[in-house]
């Protein structure tokens, strides 16, 4: 059954190509390259964002409440009519992710996703996620709003098998042409030459990361993708633009203290 299921912590900080090299080497002898980095640097994750036509789902996770969720189309490179596509929930809960999904076919998942009842079920389907999936779509009235991509590099830990850290650069936006298989184009949402580092566990961040990080001085920051995208689609001189950027001006990249209770 193609289903995926994540309860997990995640934390989030924006480093450069230069601080990438020495974290990977940082730790080499505690993590393994994911499958999909054993013949290549990145892998390609597109997606579509499915929202309300005034963006309520994620103007709510940006208020930080302690529950939201997210609806999104995703596929590993630009597919075809016939390729798997996974339809995602992701759920997040006093700071803990649950994330859960269904494969698809690509044109099952368009269909199904614009209103379709769940088509017959497959094996590779689950019909618990898409029932799920479906009762958000009809609460909400949900339709795509956002294609986001980007290149990864991700590593799993050797010893603590929940461990996972990945590295997204090149993340691409746009909010036309909303079709997966049309490929990757749109316009950049961060710098060239940044990385998002992501450390995600169930568990504890080892001592050893931690240390990792606070030797080369790497902190947590607050970052969405799809947060990003929301804001940076604003008038320059709208009301949430000014609040977003007072947020930001005002945020502590200081270590927080949910990550060093867990280190």
């Amino acid at each position: 059954m193609a289903i995926e299921i994540f309860n997990r912590y995640e934390n989030k900080y924006l480093i450069s190509e230069k601080t990438l090299v020495l974290l990977q080497r940082g730790m080499s002898g505690y993590m393994a390259l994911d499958e999909y980095n054993k013949h290549r640097e990145t892998y390609p994750i597109c997606n579509i964002y499915y929202d309300t036509e005034d963006s309520y789902l994620i103007r709510t996770s940006l208020s930080k409440p302690v529950y939201k969720e997210k609806l999104r189309l995703r596929s590993y490179g630009t597919p075809e009519p016939d390729s798997k596509a996974y339809v995602e929930i992701k759920k997040k809960f006093r700071g803990l992710v649950n994330k859960r999904r269904s494969a698809m076919k690509l044109t099952e998942a368009y269909d199904f996703l614009s209103g379709s009842e769940i088509p017959e079920l497959q094996p590779y389907m689950n019909a618990q996620v898409l029932r799920e999936a479906q009762y958000i779509l009809a609460r909400h009235r949900l339709k795509p709003r956002v294609y986001l991509s980007y290149d990864r590099r991700a590593f799993f830990g050797d010893k603590q098998s929940d461990l996972r850290v990945s590295f997204d650069t090149a993340i691409i936006t746009r909010r036309h042409d909303l079709r997966l298989e049309s490929g990757v184009y749109g316009e950049s949402l961060i710098p060239q030459g940044k990385w998002l580092m992501e450390v995600k566990t169930s568990q504890s961040i080892p001592v050893w990361l931690a240390r990792l990080l606070s030797e080369h001085r790497i902190y947590p920051i607050s970052f969405s993708k799809y947060g990003a995208e929301y804001k940076s689609s604003l008038p320059p001189g709208s009301r949430e633009t000014r609040e977003n950027a007072a947020a930001l001006s005002a945020q502590s990249f200081s270590a927080s203290p949910l990550l060093l209770a867990r280190a």
